[in-house]
This record gives C-alpha cells, sequence and structure tokens, in this order.
C-alpha cells in the first residue's frame, strides 16, 4: 500500500516525459509549417499557377512551368521504378529462396539508404554525359533510382502478409502460380502497394539534388524529353538564393505547394494503409 503513491508519482511523471517527447516532435513541424504559410500565402493566386517566372527585374509571374516539369518528371520515374519495384517484390515474395534474394534485399536497403546527390552523379554519368547534355529522361531516371527500393520493400511486406491459404486455395484449383500471383495474392495486398506507391512519389516530389545534375532546370515551358526541364523544387532551390525579393515571394509559394502537396500524398498513403488493415 504505501507504494501506490509513489508508483501514481511515477505514471505521472513518464506521463509528462511522454507529452514532452510528442512536443518535442510537433512543435518544429508545426514551426516550420507556420512558417511556410506566412511567408508564402501573399504570393499564392491564379497568377502563380498558370504563368512562368518574369524576366529579371519584373514583378509578377508564377511556377507553373517548374510545376508541370514535376509532374511530367514524377510521371516518367513511376513508369520507370513502379513495375521494376513491383516486379521485383513479387519475386522476393513468391519465388525468392536463394542467396541471391538476400543479396537484393541487401542491396534495396542500401540503395535507399544512399544520399540522392549520389544518385543524381550516377545518373549524370550514366545518361547525361553519354548524351551529351540535361535531359527530363536523365532527371526521371534519377528519380526512379530513389523509388525502386522504397516500392520493392513495402511491396514485399504487404505480399508477405496476404494469408497462404489464398494462395493454397487458388492452386488447388489448378491455377497456375504466376496467375495466382497476379490475380489473388497482388490484388490481395493492392491497398498496401498503393501506399508504398504513394510514400515513394512523396519521396521523389521533393527532391532537388538529383534534379541538378540530371535535369538541370528550365526558365521556360519544355515537354522534350531530351531538354533541360524545369521542377518545382529546382525553381525553389534557384529562386531562394536568387538576389531577388520578388523571387524569394515565388520560393516561398512554392515551398507552401510542395509542403502541402507532400502533406496531401502522405494522409493518402496513411488511408490506404489503415483500408489494407482493415481488409
Amino acid at each position: 500500500m504505501r507504494s501506490l503513491p509513489l508508483r501514481h508519482a511515477k505514471n505521472t511523471l513518464m506521463t509528462i516525459l511522454m507529452g514532452g517527447a510528442l512536443l518535442a516532435v510537433l512543435f518544429p513541424l508545426g514551426l516550420i509549417f507556420v512558417h511556410i504559410v506566412k511567408m508564402g500565402i501573399s504570393s499564392i493566386s491564379l497568377d502563380f499557377f498558370m504563368h512562368i517566372p518574369k524576366p529579371t527585374g519584373e514583378e509578377g509571374g508564377g511556377m507553373a512551368n517548374g510545376m508541370f516539369g514535376s509532374l511530367v518528371l514524377i510521371g516518367m520515374a513511376s513508369l520507370m521504378g513502379i513495375p521494376v519495384g513491383i516486379f521485383g517484390a513479387i519475386y522476393l515474395s513468391e519465388y525468392g529462396g536463394s542467396r541471391i534474394s538476400t543479396v537484393i534485399r541487401f542491396c534495396a536497403d542500401v540503395l535507399s539508404g544512399i544520399p540522392s546527390i549520389i544518385t543524381g552523379m550516377v545518373a549524370y554519368s550514366l545518361l547525361v554525359v553519354p548524351m551529351k547534355g540535361f535531359s527530363a529522361l536523365a532527371g526521371a531516371f534519377a528519380l526512379a533510382l530513389i523509388m525502386i527500393p522504397i516500392v520493392l520493400r513495402t511491396t514485399e511486406e504487404q505480399l508477405k502478409m496476404v494469408p497462404t491459404s489464398l494462395r493454397e486455395a487458388s492452386l488447388a484449383l489448378g491455377v497456375p502460380l504466376w496467375r495466382t500471383t497476379l490475380k489473388v495474392t497482388l490484388r490481395s495486398a493492392l491497398t498496401g502497394v498503393m501506399t508504398g506507391i504513394l510514400l515513394a512519389i512523396a519521396r521523389v516530389a521533393g527532391e532537388t539534388a538529383p534534379l541538378l545534375f540530371t535535369a538541370l532546370g528550365n526558365q521556360f515551358w519544355s515537354s522534350s524529353l531530351t531538354q533541360p526541364i524545369a521542377a518545382l523544387p529546382l525553381q525553389i532551390f534557384s529562386f531562394a538564393i536568387a538576389p531577388y525579393d520578388d523571387w524569394h515571394r515565388l520560393a516561398w509559394a512554392g515551398a507552401l505547394v510542395l509542403v502541402v502537396t507532400m502533406f496531401a500524398l502522405s494522409l493518402t498513403a496513411r488511408y490506404f494503409g489503415r483500408a489494407g488493415h482493415k481488409n
């Protein structure tokens, strides 16, 4: 009985410590978000989404070409990286029981931890140098290299969570293993796979370093795959270090759009993740 007050005191102390730890995590995040909103909201307008940057010395303009370029780069990177990641995960989950599977998993974990600037340097050596110029294709390739390990590992874990009984029931009906994998296993894990894809997209959406070595950036509209292309993170970087106040305001507005986009992607990924757990 004498230890009861001591237990209450320890419980109260731990509750305070956990609450303090929670605030230590949320406060910097909230501070960053509030500051970005404060600095960028005044420059958000229809012109920002519809026009390209004005020439130096002229006020106004927007980052429409940067947002378009980011969509192009992310779309191309998704076409390159998502199929490789998914099919690699299928092999590891359904067919991989050898040492090579362990090597692939190890390489995927290492690749996911490599700084993105190194990925940009690799893409520069493999594509920019042989093509003798920066291009959207090289930028998309660099982003795809970042996406592959994220999609691969998350998809593999989701496929492992599919009950073995579903596979066995399909195989017992005479369905080939490859068809069982695509029609039963992958379909059952679809919500979890979507979560991994969205997380990968959110990761590459804000990457700047690899694009400096590959896509380079462009002050004008460009949809050519073999020419430099604008991207929102690149424009934020170049405008933030420029000596012009108007460009600084556009950089804050671009940062706000980018943060809100990544926040929306993360929320959507969490929604799919919860839906997958319920199913």
